[in-house]
């Protein structure tokens, strides 16, 4: 085995980004207190080819020296879009036959697992405040919930590793 050079991974140029088909999955981020998680969430967004981000509420937006810390660049491809109120965005998208989720530990919530969908249709994924998470008003507007299982203690991840679970897993269901 040998690892590869960066010559060697096939990158896309910000062109080929924006010309290549994307994964039919959209991210609403509603006031993500954390810079690094925002631009964490950018740069996954990127590694997945997902369609969209939405910056809701106190949620930061590019340019910004901080995002661009874990961004590594992933906002000039990735398309974003900022809302005021991340119930404005849910709506929106909501009246284009988007399917609206958010990720968050309620009842009746769908384990990530067990989440079936429908490979022609578009999603949207919900994430909410690093301490509040999603708000009842937002959670009242999405179509359904999604939970991460989770086996210890803290029943809390990070808003960006969330994102990325979520995102790795609907991308395999989506693509394979």
């Amino acid at each position: 085995m040998r690892k590869l050079d960066n010559s060697e991974l096939d990158r896309k140029s910000i062109a080929d980004f924006k010309d290549a088909q994307k994964t039919p999955l959209i991210i609403l981020l509603d006031d993500i207190r954390s810079l690094h998680n925002i631009g964490s969430v950018f740069r996954t967004a990127d590694a997945f080819l997902l369609e969209k981000i939405y910056l809701c509420g106190i949620t930061a937006i590019p340019p910004n020296k901080e995002i661009h810390k874990t961004a590594l660049g992933a906002t000039e491809t990735v398309a974003w879009e900022y809302k005021k109120s991340v119930l404005e965005a849910i709506a929106e998208l909501k009246q284009n036959n988007i399917a609206v989720f958010a990720v968050e530990q309620v009842e009746n919530a769908v384990f990530l697992p067990d989440f079936e969908l429908e490979k022609t249709k578009k999603y949207a994924l919900v994430f909410g405040n690093e301490v509040f998470g999603v708000s009842q008003e937002a959670i009242a507007l999405c179509d359904g919930c999604i939970e991460i299982p989770q086996l210890g203690t803290k029943h809390s991840l990070n808003i960006s590793v969330s994102m990325g679970i979520v995102a790795w897993d609907l991308f395999k269901k989506i693509r394979y």
